[in-house]
């Protein structure tokens, strides 16, 4: 397994970078400032310089990957097509260069709520809209997928446990990055996540189960 990683020195990328290389899975991280990504990202990640919005560069990013890991998301910002660019059509090239190369396995990083049109993420530029149409996306490609909604992400690690469901069915919640990162990871050795939407959050009085059984639970 080789594992590419979009939006590898974000917040959620760069967590999702070290988990799969605390399981010695080589990496190769799709970055657009090498300098910037030296100092962010472990030693040992290969760093592969390329966008998401340039189609073409992504062929030749891919390289040798087998399994491909999507924590890409638009930055607040005044540009009203920033959601759509990055968090669809971004996505959307991510997708077209993973069928392309035969990839394994899709993972993408989405968000709670993301069926919910009068939700407050969307007055950023109806940024949830366009995650769901990247997931829409993502389904209909044939590739081998598991989607990811993460509800309110936190920096900072806890030992509360995961809560994992089916879509459309968390409303609220927040989770640790790290455990976002942990449920990506494990979803490329779970057969049962795959081609499964699942929404985790993390509570204090949830029983602890592994990852395995989570994914097992939802249908």
């Amino acid at each position: 397994m080789k594992a590419f990683v979009a939006g590898a020195t974000g917040e959620t990328g760069r967590r999702i970078v070290e988990e799969l290389i605390a399981r010695n899975i080589p990496v190769r991280a799709l970055v657009r400032d090498v300098e910037k990504a030296r100092a962010i990202l472990p030693p040992d990640v290969e760093l592969v310089v390329g966008d998401v919005l340039e189609a073409q560069s992504l062929n030749a990013a891919l390289g040798d990957s087998t399994v491909l890991l999507c924590a890409t998301g638009a930055k607040p910002s005044f540009d009203p097509t920033g959601p759509y660019k990055v968090d669809f059509e971004g996505t959307k090239n991510l997708v077209d260069a993973a069928k392309a190369k035969g990839i394994e396995h899709f993972v993408f990083v989405s968000s709670l709520c993301v069926s919910q049109l009068f939700h407050p993420l969307n007055l950023f530029w109806l940024i949830l809209v366009w995650k769901k149409q990247a997931e829409e996306y993502i389904q209909k490609s044939g590739l081998t997928y598991t989607i990811v909604r993460p509800g309110g992400l936190k920096n900072e690690d806890n030992s509360d446990a995961i809560v994992m469901q089916s879509a459309d069915t968390l409303f609220d919640g927040s989770i640790p990055r790290q455990k976002v990162a942990q449920v990506a990871v494990e979803s490329l050795f779970e057969p049962a996540s795959h081609n499964k939407i699942v929404e985790v959050v993390a509570k204090p009085e949830a029983t602890s189960k592994n990852l395995g059984e989570l994914f097992a639970n939802v249908a």
